[in-house]
């Protein structure tokens, strides 16, 4: 069994997230020297890892319908207060109505046109939950309601038409930028990756190589190119700067074409 493999058997049986000196101990390795091998190969930090593991423990927990308190103890949390700072975050919603399946969440939509084709935008209460595009408004509405099968989808209002209309706005001309508050939910690997693709300038393209590389896990590109067709939020998480190694256009899930209009756009922009 590898090092990596024994400490993520540690992380994952032990009832308290284990220390960074605990872990490196338990293996025989520096704190420092362990840290790194860990991060390179699995993309995350042991306490990143250890995160993870507990969301996902919880998720769990209250799908197989434990009790919150239950849950949340038995995914390693010494108090209910700590896990409430953070529950949102990892769940998307809060514990109760995680533990109903995220049934009756209000999610409203949307849908506009563009040069590109036709956008959805999506937001829950938390933030933007869904930037779709495509060809068909129509498809666009039934992709919504795969992603959130259990939602109540409502129909935005006058007003919310008018975040659509900035969203539309900066697919045809990127110079006015996009800041919105984003609902981001994904493992945490998705998230890591996505945080970066948000650091790349206007104009620019990376390779999911690079990707990897920056966010210290060299080997991990093909997961990065996962985590980029995973991505909901089209234009405000740019994965359409991501290109391969040769940089060539592939891979992008809202059709190459629209990538290199995208990748156009930015770069007249920015000349």
């Amino acid at each position: 069994m590898s090092l990596v493999t024994r400490a993520c058997r540690l992380i994952e049986e032990s009832e308290e997230e284990p220390s960074l000196a605990v872990l490196a101990h338990a293996v025989g390795r520096s704190p420092s020297y362990f840290h790194r091998l860990f991060k390179a190969t699995t993309g995350l930090t042991p306490k990143d890892y250890a995160a993870a593991h507990r969301a996902a423990k919880v998720r769990q927990g209250l799908a197989s319908g434990s009790g919150i308190t239950e849950a949340i103890y038995d995914a390693g949390f010494n108090s209910s207060g700590r896990f409430y700072e953070r529950s949102t975050d990892m769940l998307g919603m809060t514990p109760s109505r995680y533990r109903a399946g995220g049934t009756n969440e209000e999610i409203r939509f949307a849908v506009g046109q563009t040069s590109l084709g036709a956008i959805l935008v999506a937001s829950s209460q938390k933030g933007v939950a869904a930037i779709l595009l495509g060809d068909d408004s129509e498809k666009l509405v039934r992709a919504l309601q795969d992603r959130f099968p259990r939602a109540h989808l409502v129909g935005g209002d006058h007003n919310y038409e008018a975040l659509v209309a900035r969203v539309v706005g900066f697919v045809e001309a990127p110079r006015i930028g996009l800041k919105l508050p984003l609902d981001i939910r994904g493992t945490a690997f998705q998230q890591r990756v996505w945080q970066m693709l948000q650091e790349i300038p206007s104009g620019t393209t990376a390779s999911y190589g690079e990707i990897a590389r920056r966010i210290g896990a060299p080997r991990a590109a093909r997961a990065v190119a996962g985590a980029c067709t995973a991505n909901n939020l089209a234009v405000a998480i740019p994965c359409h700067r991501v290109v391969r190694n040769d940089g060539s256009l592939s891979g992008y899930a809202w059709g190459v074409e629209r990538q290199r209009a995208l990748l156009d756009r930015e770069a007249s922009d920015d000349a």
